[in-house]
Order: structure tokens, then sequence, then C-alpha cells
């Protein structure tokens, strides 16, 4: 019966928006009848006659048996929970043979209305041309891809095939054409560290290649067990448990506790990502959009909430298409002032911010963290943190840390976990090691930062339009899905650079980008030549310079004059340049070019050493 409440929910708007306290209290209470039957009606009842979709089904369904509109409805109490919900029955009609029997549902207790008339020829997808023709669903697929091709949308796959000894480059399908990715996650090269690999040699040889099976039966060891407890300390909290993927970890978190908790209310910002979407959607229960990083919209919609309402406001710490940061402290302050819990994605903050590289809110609080002080600290005041293991540290699987409890609760009930092959031994060692490097090791992320200076600093220089932002996300603004596409065939062809063109529904239309993402193997001459093939075609193809845009009055960030600078995250202390050497940066004196630069290959040597070590 539950799966029919949430399937009648998400059909019926009054449903959809009622608790199931209200509908209890709805089938429970009664008023005298007003018709010659007499009697008694439940107040859900008379809801159900006034609506014009159940009230004529009602009306069909007394006329067919013979009975009062009222006492068809009395099957709408099944929606209330106060009667049992119906279970599967077994019944053996011969000796080892048994089949299973459903109880009713409520689409038994109102049959359909009158059959409609014969449709005839449909212009539909894959419709039929009468009731008696087949569905046609290859018919169906064609004209959905169809779409996609005539708005531009479809994606391309290219072969691509990145080579752990000459990252950052890879080979296409023939090895012997060589390309230099640069839109891959695998921010910091952690894909060919040699103690990540290492650590997924010995114990692949040891413990084979798979887990054998979900964590319940036979997937747990001491492998999860371990990266579990790394993950919780990296974060400061009490407990951890890792997931095949962060998109399942989103989408079952949120999906589990958006239906348990009592009448919740999820808050989600405008751009969150599409696991953090499906989780809420897959919960059932209320959501209300925020607008982005909007702290005033934010807390007039918490403000509209009662207080003993249990609230999750759902957020990310770097939004990954347009490298804006989330207001982390602001948003916790807000959280405790209505009561509500916060859920942080730093999926593509692990690794990358932060002393041990445990991410944004770790970043915030940088010396603190430094000094081993977590206690009071912003990363401290966060409920519920995910990331991935398969970004910044360079394996897969995804995570969520935060206190015993909550983990348990997400151990136990969560589909996404109870019901999904564990991860590898192997790959679970390697993310494992991939943690403590970088929890020890910061030059991987700080030569990252300056290669993403560096490149915003020489796109900046040639009139290219980078959305402006404070992380390590280089978009690069297009405007149009077809151009954007265009020059990345035009970057791989022509130039050998891959860099995936992104467009809808990964961003707005007319937003259309390229996601540039610099790596520490991301030398100079890999980025000159970065620059000079954009500027190339950014002429050939005619497509909009800042310049341009600000002619327009800008758009989303670019070009607009009453934009704010952004200040990067990593300042320059935490990346040990001096006060100095930033002001001849900043006022783009040869010699401060020239200490960049120096310094650049002076940190990515010393990378390269610490990879091989």
């Amino acid at each position: 019966m539950d799966t029919v409440l949430r399937q009648s929910k998400a059909m019926c708007p009054f449903l959809k928006k009622t608790s199931t306290t209200t509908l209890r209290a709805l089938s429970t209470s009664t008023r005298p009848q007003a018709s010659p039957c007499g009697g008694t009606i439940s107040k859900l009842q008379l809801l159900g006659q006034r609506c014009p979709v159940m009230g004529k089904a009602l009306a069909i369904q007394s006329s067919r048996v013979g009975v009062t509109a009222p006492t068809a409805v009395a099957g709408m109490r099944s929606f209330s929970g106060h009667t049992k919900s119906g279970k599967a029955k077994i019944h053996t009609s011969r000796p080892n043979e048994a089949r299973a029997v459903e109880a009713p549902l409520l689409t038994d207790q109102f049959p359909p209305a009158a059959p409609a008339q014969k449709h005839g020829n449909s212009n539909l997808p894959g419709q039929p041309a009468s009731d008696d023709a087949k569905f046609n669903y290859e018919g169906f697929y064609q004209a959905e891809l169809d779409k996609k091709h005539k708005d531009r949308s479809y994606r391309y796959f290219n072969n691509i095939n990145r080579l752990a000894r000459e990252f950052p480059r890879a080979h296409m399908a023939n090895k012997e054409e060589r390309v230099t990715v640069w839109c891959a996650n695998d921010y910091l090269g952690m894909g060919r560290n040699s103690q990540v690999i290492k650590a997924m040699h010995e114990t692949l040889d040891e413990y084979g290649a798979g887990a054998g099976g979900t964590r319940n039966i036979s997937g747990h060891n001491k492998h999860a067990v371990e990266l579990e407890g790394t993950v919780a300390k990296l974060h400061a909290k009490e407990a951890a448990l890792v997931f095949s993927s962060c998109y399942v970890a989103n989408d079952a978190t949120l999906a589990t506790l958006g239906s348990k908790l009592p009448d919740c209310v999820i808050l989600s910002d405008s751009l969150n990502h599409a696991s953090m979407i499906q989780g809420i959607r897959h919960s059932g229960t209320k959501k209300i959009v925020f607008k982005h990083n909007d702290l005033e919209d934010l807390e007039a919609k918490l403000a509209s909430l009662p207080l003993h309402v249990p609230k999750i406001i759902a957020f990310e710490s770097v939004y990954s298409m347009c490298g804006s940061i989330g207001p982390i402290e602001a948003i916790c302050d807000l959280a405790d002032k209505y009561g509500a819990i916060t859920f942080l994605d730093e999926v593509h903050a692990v690794g990358m911010y932060g002393p041990t590289g445990a991410g944004v809110a770790e970043h915030l609080d940088f010396e603190a963290h430094q000094q081993g002080k977590p206690k009071g600290t912003i990363m401290d005041r966060i409920d519920i943190i995910t990331g991935t293991l398969g970004k910044a540290y360079g394996c897969v699987g995804g995570y969520i840390a935060g206190s015993a409890k909550f983990i348990d609760v997400i151990r136990s009930l969560a589909p996404g976990f109870i019901f999904t092959t564990s991860l590898p031994p192997a790959t679970m060692a390697g993310a494992k090691a991939a943690i403590e490097y970088q929890m020890e090791y910061t030059g991987d992320r700080r030569l990252q930062q300056l290669h993403t200076r560096a490149v915003k600093e020489a796109l900046g220089a040639r009139d290219i339009p980078v959305i402006p932002n404070p992380s390590h996300i280089i978009p690069v603004l297009v405007g149009n899905a077809e151009l954007a596409k265009q020059a990345s065939d035009m970057l791989l062809e022509d130039y050998q650079i891959y860099v995936q063109s992104i467009n809808y529904p990964t961003v707005p239309v007319g937003q259309e980008r390229l996601r540039i993402t610099p790596t520490p193997g991301h030398k100079k001459e890999y980025r000159d030549h970065l620059v000079n093939a954009i500027d190339e075609i950014w002429t050939k193809l005619g497509i909009k310079r800042t310049s341009e845009w600000a002619a327009e009055g800008g758009f989303i960030g670019v070009g607009e004059s009453n934009a704010a600078a952004e200040e990067p995250l990593w300042t320059d202390e935490q990346l040990g340049i001096s006060q100095q050497v930033a002001k001849e940066i900043n006022e783009s004196k040869p010699a401060g070019q020239g200490f960049i630069n120096t310094l650049l290959e002076r940190e990515t040597q010393q990378a390269a050493v610490s990879a091989a070590a």
C-alpha cells in the first residue's frame, strides 16, 4: 500500500501536499451525511466527492455496484495508514507450487471511466495508428534522439584513453594519436600516483578483483572499515559510509532522510547536482528550491516553515559548471536559527582545498585545521558531508560523513547502500592511500591553483570570456550549443586538445560553455598551446569575446561592469607567494610574471619527485 500511496501522491495535487497525519485525521473525522441514505461521512470522503476527478470515479463506481459514493470512498481510508497495508499472500494450489496474491489496490476499488474513443491516426512518436496495433518502441526511441539532435544537445563521446605515464596526455582509438586532456576531473593526477597504484596492486594480488557482493551479504571487509575510518578522520566526523559513487550516496541519503523524517522539507539550491535533485525526488517529501547562493531567499523560505518541522538544507561547496562557492558559514547560521540540518556536497572540493584536503569547509578555517583543532570550526558545524573518491583522489566511489547515529540509520535503511555490490578491495585500498597522501602533501593542490591562475590570466589577456569564480574551475562562455560543439571538435581535431563542450541539461540553454580544469601536469608548454588554440578558434568561429558581452550589458558575470572581483579561495599566503611578488603579479610586471612561471616550474618538479617517491 505504501507503493500505491506514493504513486497516488505523485498524481494527485491534494495528496502530494497533504501529510499522512492529516489524511489519517480526515479519514477518522466524520459528519452527518446529507443524503437519503443518512448515516455519517468522513471529511476525506467529502473531499473525494468534491474532487473533479475522484468525484466522477466515485459516481461511476456507485452506479455499477449499487452503492453510494461515500461507501465507495471508504477505500480512500487505506491512504491514511489507519488500516493495515496490503501484503502479498502465498497460496499453494498444489504441492510445490505457489503464487503471490496481492491485496486489492485502490485502482481495483475505483475502475477507470468509460473507454475513450478510438484515436485513429496519431502524430505522437511511436503511437500506433489504432488501438489494435502494437506500440512502436523503436520509433519512440528515434523520435527522442531526433529531439536531441535538433536542439544540438545530443551527447557525443570521444574515445579518450588517459596514459598514466604521460599524464595529462591520452591516446584516442589509434594508440599513436596523442591528445592533451584539459577537462578531466582527476584534478590532481592521483589516478597515476605511484603510492595509490602500489596499494591497489598489492591488494589486487592478495584479495582478487571483486568484493563478492553487497556489504550486508559478502562484501564487508577490512578495506571498507579502514577507508571509512580514514574518511571520518578527514572530515573530523564520528563515522562515514562508502558507496559505489557519490551520485548514489547523495540519492540514497536524501531519499532515505526525506522519506523517514516526519513531514520533512528539503531546501535545495537551484544549481544543485542532478544526484541531489534525484534524491529529493525519490524521497517523496516537500521540496523548496532557493535561488543560487541567495541567503535572503533561503531565509525567507526557512521563515515560512514551522520551527518544529524537520528541514534539510542541501547545497554544494564548489558548483562544478560555474565554479562558484557556496556561502557555507552563513547557511550554517540560518540552519541553527531555523532548526534545520545541513547537507553539504564537497564532491569537487575534497582533495583540493584545506590543509588536509577535506574541502572548502575546512579551507575556511585553514589555520585552525592546520593546528589540528577542528572543534567549533565551520566544518564541525556541518551535519552531513558528502564527497567522492573519483575526482581529486583519482579512484572511484562516494561517501557520506556525519554522526555515528546518522551513518547507522543510512546504513540500515538506504536501499542504495543495502542492495548495491560493494566497491572492490583494491579500489578501496587505493582510495585510502590517495586520501592519506593528500592529507600529508599540499604541493599538488597548490600547483593546481597556480596553473589555474596562469590560465585564467592568459585567457583574460586574450579577451576570452571566462565566467568569473574563486575556484579551480575555468568555464569559458560560448552561449550556443552548436558553436560550443564546433569549438570542442576543432580543439580536438586541429590542435589535439580535448575539452568537452557543456550544454543542456547540464547548463541552461544559452549558457553553453567549455569547461577547463588544469592539473599539476599542465606545464607551461601545454598552457600556451591551449590559450593560443582557443584564441584562434574564437576568431575563426566568430564566438563572442568578453568585450562583446560587455557591450551587450554582460551575461552571468562575463562583461558585467558592476560585478565584484572574484578573489581566489586560496590566498597568496596559503600558496606561498610573498606580498611583494603578489604585488608584481597583480601589476602585471615582467618580473612578477617571470616569478610565477619560475614558481610553477619549481612546483611541477617537486610534484613529479613526490609522485614518484
